[in-house]
């Protein structure tokens, strides 16, 4: 078994398929594991308490605290490691995955440098914040500030005076812009197309209320969150930040996407310190045109808008994608002609995705475990643990 990605979703797939019998190699692109983790911002913490954030097999420290930090939690997939005594090679990018026409107890070649390999099954665990998404705005290319993606903001440091404009209310997005407004920002506005739902800090465990109200009906779920928003936390409307008109659960069906878990965005907001303003609709040298007709003049312009998953150069030919680019079955799931080709870590579900690894982990495991009992295949061989390559066209045994 080949898992492709040494994030959680591929440790995760990793040990239970370890636990279960099946030995696995993780193929990691970067020098480390966990490395997405480590390239995220300097001040980012977990919206999870630790119990929904850990793995199988192994429980976040708890002098971590009730907010994992981001070097916390990459050592900790670096503990997860270890003990579970997992074959991980770092610097061995995978170029794409082809199927195995006519080769003898293989469905999958894993083409990487200098090497391709044959295996019976494939995990894809590169994740699905894997390519920054920054819109291709008219006039972006003309714009004379500095403009990045929230994907390349490490700290507030180099924004002290400086006027700033973040794109998109996310957690990234809200938290992001509060953090700029107290560290020294001259002025800090958030572009905001659709109101986020926002919940405080205190409601950590809204994923442990997903998981129990999974099986009610929607409308009632989205009329408790939304009352549950109107009577702990302050209406914004009066600061250009109206209360959001559909429920968090009609938005993580339709949208992907979860609540806003506030980390001092609504008192940034309250205070003045930022300020919500309309959404982006172009660029124009030094200037951003914003859907209400506004323009502004920001020295900086941070795209917190999102990521794509980019599997197309992996796993584009295969027909396994939807138009736009995700999965089209993920955990246990294969389609018909990807038979023992699994996907973990493309959903984004209100229960959290740190405990969905888990649970497509243990879901693959045991679907793999049980095609194996009706097919058995050789183990991959992937060269030596040090280098993890082999010659071209040498089939592992």
């Amino acid at each position: 078994m080949i898992v492709i990605g040494a994030g959680p979703h591929g440790l995760a797939a990793a040990a239970l398929l370890r636990r279960s019998g099946v030995p696995a190699v993780v193929l990691e692109r970067s020098d480390r594991v966990g490395a997405s983790w480590a390239r995220r911002y300097d001040h980012l913490r977990l919206h999870t308490p630790p119990g929904a954030s850990k793995l199988p097999g192994l429980s976040v420290p708890r002098q971590a605290g009730p907010w994992v930090s981001r070097d916390d939690y990459v050592r900790y997939l670096e503990r997860y490691v270890a003990h579970h005594r997992l074959d991980v090679r770092v610097t061995t990018p995978v170029r794409r995955v082809e199927r195995a026409e006519g080769a003898s107890g293989a469905q999958w070649l894993v083409h990487i440098p200098g090497a391709t390999v044959a295996t019976g099954a494939v995990v894809v665990a590169t994740g699905r914040c894997h390519t920054p998404n920054t819109p291709d705005w008219p006039g972006r290319s003309t714009f004379t500030g500095t403009l990045l993606h929230s994907a390349h903001y490490r700290s507030p440091a180099p924004y002290r005076g400086r006027d700033v404009l973040v794109v998109g209310a996310g957690n990234s997005g809200t938290e992001i812009a509060a953090v700029l407004a107290g560290a020294g920002a001259r002025q800090v506005r958030i572009a905001i197309r659709t109101p986020p739902n926002i919940l405080p800090r205190s409601s950590a465990r809204w994923h442990a209320v997903g998981r129990l109200t999974e099986a009610l009906p929607l409308t009632w779920r989205d009329s408790t969150s939304l009352l549950t928003q109107r009577l702990a936390v302050p209406d914004l409307t009066s600061w250009g930040l109206p209360r959001p008109r559909s429920g968090l659960y009609t938005r993580n069906i339709h949208e992907g996407v979860n609540p806003v878990l506030d980390h001092g965005f609504v008192d940034a907001v309250r205070s003045g310190r930022v300020e919500p303003v309309a959404a982006v609709q172009a660029f124009d040298g030094p200037d951003v045109l914003l859907a209400d007709g506004a323009r502004l003049r920001p020295d900086t312009v941070i795209a917190a808008t999102g990521y794509r998953p980019g599997l197309h150069d992996l796993v584009g030919s295969l027909g396994v994608l939807d138009e736009a680019g995700q999965p089209l079955a993920v955990g246990a799931r294969t389609l018909p002609g990807a038979a023992r080709l699994y996907f973990a870590g493309y959903t984004n579900p209100l229960t959290g995705v740190l405990r969905q690894a888990g649970i497509d982990a243990r879901a693959i495991a045991h679907a793999f475990r049980r095609e194996e009992a009706r097919a058995p295949f050789p183990a991959p061989r992937v060269g030596d643990r040090a280098t993890g390559t082999r010659p071209e066209g040498h089939p592992p045994s």
